[in-house]
């Protein structure tokens, strides 16, 4: 009987060589299979940690407080559309800074350094006021002097565009006259009284200041002219009689 033909497998030194490289294609196969493993793997830790509906955007429109994002687990919303609209909406009043002053206090060790900011607030519906404010930045001064304006409004009695009759106001040395005009003047007055006067709606009057230039004296007596205006009414009122027979 003949003896199987065996395939040439080569000299003993080839077989070595050849089991190495088998080995080594063993072990690279497995690291690809390992890599691709955990590739698929952290897609799944990924897509897990991500909520359902992904990362939500800014609220707009009628959402409201908090805005909301996409779907469920959406991310931060920003404030809803409805709020800064109505933000706006009671921000009626208008202010505006007559002066800021830095002030110096002389103390135990030196000087300490602050800020006086006077500033007139007035919604241009006939409601004006002057406040003051102090603090050692300039921001924070404005803000105190809003504030105390604001408590301390008076309310202006308006014919159209222009006050009633002519009065003179007056705070310490400070005097301030003024004057109705006709429709189409404007407002003739400078500095503090023209910043007083237009916040309260006035557009057509005279103005003259009389007495000391100071602002803040310059804008009090223009806002305690304001405050003693009267109408026909009142005015006719306070006596006793009739529109009609004060007129006549």
């Amino acid at each position: 009987m003949d003896k199987e033909q065996m395939p040439n497998a080569g000299t003993p030194d080839e077989a070595q060589n050849k089991e190495p490289e088998t080995q080594n294609q063993v072990a690279n196969e497995n690291d690809n299979d390992s890599e691709i493993a955990s590739a698929h793997g952290d897609e799944h830790s990924h897509g897990s940690d991500r909520p359902e509906g992904g990362r939500g955007g800014r609220g707009r429109g009628k959402r409201g407080p908090g805005g909301g994002g996409g779907r469920e687990g959406g991310g931060r919303g920003g404030r809803g559309g409805d709020d800064r609209r109505g933000e706006r909406q009671d921000s009626e009043w208008e202010e505006k800074i007559i002066q800021v002053r830095r002030v110096t206090k002389v103390v135990k060790g030196g000087k300490k350094l602050s800020f006086r900011a006077v500033v007139a607030v007035g919604n241009g519906k006939g409601q004006v006021g002057v406040g003051i404010g102090k603090a050692s930045e300039v921001i924070m001064a404005i803000q105190k002097g809003i504030a105390d304006a604001k408590k301390s409004l008076v309310s202006v009695p308006l014919i159209k565009t222009t006050i009633p009759h002519e009065i003179v106001g007056r705070q310490g040395s400070s005097r301030v006259l003024l004057k109705p005009a006709a429709k189409g003047t404007g407002v003739i007055a400078g500095g503090a009284t023209r910043a007083v006067l237009e916040l309260a709606g006035i557009g057509d009057v005279m103005c003259k200041s009389l007495g000391s230039r100071s602002p803040l004296n310059v804008a009090r007596a223009t806002v305690n002219g304001l405050s003693e205006l009267r109408t026909f009414e009142q005015a006719a009122r306070l006596r006793g009689i009739t529109v009609k027979q004060m007129l006549s």
